[in-house]
């Protein structure tokens, strides 16, 4: 069993290496990208401040993205590829960092509460796989530190799943 604890780092990137850390041992010796994909959005929702949506989204086809696991209220289940943040990410191949959801062209409201949003692909050998996306009430919320430590955990879900 695994128990979130609470991250006392004095800086973001400190706050990020304890996270991994955490990601870690709870990855470790577990190969399903599903029940991976389940733990990690739980730990990221519980252990990161000023969420509200916290998940993935799977590329199913070439076209279109359907939701995995995730934390927080219901969600749009199917994202077109190139439509809103989500898709934008998979379309373009790298991670968007929106501090203003209203702000951004086509915007996929799925909670209403949401003010900004960071979306990193999950990708394996360049083969796209999905999204992990990051939604805050909060505008703003996210920074390039932030882009960077959910970068860095994306990559350790690819590393620690089979697809």
């Amino acid at each position: 069993m695994h128990d979130i604890r609470t991250i006392e780092a004095a800086d973001t990137p400190g706050f990020y290496r304890e996270l991994i850390a955490q990601a870690e041992g709870l990855l470790h010796d577990e190969r399903d990208a599903v029940a991976n994909a389940a733990n990690l959005s739980a730990l990221i929702y519980h252990a990161v401040a000023d969420l509200n949506w916290a998940g993935f989204y799977f590329l199913k086809s070439a076209n279109e993205l359907v939701l995995g696991p995730f934390q927080g209220k219901v969600a749009c289940v199917r994202i077109p590829v190139g439509k809103g943040v989500c898709g934008t990410a998979v379309a373009e191949g790298r991670s968007q960092l929106v501090p203003d959801v209203h702000a951004f062209a086509g915007h996929i409201a799925c909670d209403a509460a949401s003010r900004s949003e960071l979306v990193v692909p999950v990708a394996r050998d360049g083969a796209m796989i999905g999204v992990l996306d990051l939604d805050s009430p909060v505008p703003g919320r996210f920074t390039a530190e932030d882009q960077a430590g959910f970068e860095a955990l994306a990559a350790l879900y690819v590393a620690a799943s089979d697809f």
